[in-house]
């Protein structure tokens, strides 16, 4: 349990976990819920990228993640 809080704290994982999360509930229907925590990681990824840091597969995956979390939410609603 400490490795995934460890690797969730690290480069504040859990804002995009959470941050995905959010989105896709607000979105209001699964498809929109997937569509919108896509296009919010994405736009956090080129932000970064813009600020000439890398570009995070992780930080994306995981702002993805929490929007399908929200998506299977709105399936089970």
């Amino acid at each position: 349990m400490n490795k995934i809080f460890s690797f969730l704290k690290k480069s504040n994982r859990y804002k995009h976990l959470v941050g995905g999360f959010v989105v896709g509930l607000l979105a209001c229907s699964p498809w929109a819920a997937l569509y919108s925590a896509v296009v919010a990681a994405t736009c956090l990824e080129i932000k970064d990228k813009m600020y000439s840091n890398l570009y995070d597969w992780t930080d994306w995956s995981l702002s993805v993640g929490g929007g399908t979390l929200a998506a299977m939410i709105w399936l089970i609603l």
